[in-house]
């Protein structure tokens, strides 16, 4: 199977895509575009500008259409940087309806999305400097196009919640009734 993780920073995405990793030998892991982007000498804003997360989305939906190979698990997906694109201050000039056709053609390649999202109980201690409220409304976006699915993108999405042994779990058994694993 082609499965990516989808989520907001900081809620345990790349640790559920490590441990997978390992449950998952014959499974390759992708790093997110952002580590892949910083690889290759792209210099990123502090904070992230608008053109930052655009080309994190053109990175994103380059490895889903350049990597055709099954058992392969993508850290990221580019409905993540639509999330950030469209909860960004300078949202209003980013044209969703420009990107739509790609992303949904680059996501006809994924047979499952990943949702990780914010608990109640936040299972991620965040750092003095972290912006909680822009991760919270990102968290907020995600659910609302991964779970209502506005854009009628047609992706199959698992929900994952509790501990780390209870996300891999839930991945492992959501893999076996696909006859994924």
């Amino acid at each position: 199977m082609r499965i990516a993780m989808s989520g907001t920073h900081r809620v345990g995405k790349s640790t559920l895509i490590e441990d997978l990793g390992e449950e998952l030998t014959e499974y390759r892991v992708v790093d997110e575009p952002y580590h892949l982007l910083e690889e290759e000498g792209y210099e990123f804003a502090s904070p992230p500008c608008l053109e930052d997360f655009l080309e994190q989305l053109r990175r994103s939906l380059e490895l889903l259409e350049e990597e055709d190979t099954r058992n392969i698990l993508f850290d990221r997906c580019p409905l993540d940087f639509l999330g950030y694109l469209l909860t960004h201050e300078d949202s209003d000039a980013f044209d969703v309806e420009e990107w739509l056709t790609r992303i949904r053609s680059a996501l006809k390649t994924l047979d499952l999305v990943v949702f990780v999202p914010i608990e109640e109980r936040d299972r991620i201690r965040l750092p003095a400097h972290e912006d909680s409220q822009l991760r919270r409304e990102v968290d907020e976006k995600l659910a609302w196009i991964l779970l209502d699915d506005p854009y009628e993108l047609g992706v199959e999405v698992l929900s994952v919640h509790g501990s780390g042994t209870a996300r891999v779990s839930q991945v492992l058994e959501r893999l076996s009734r696909a006859g994924g694993r």
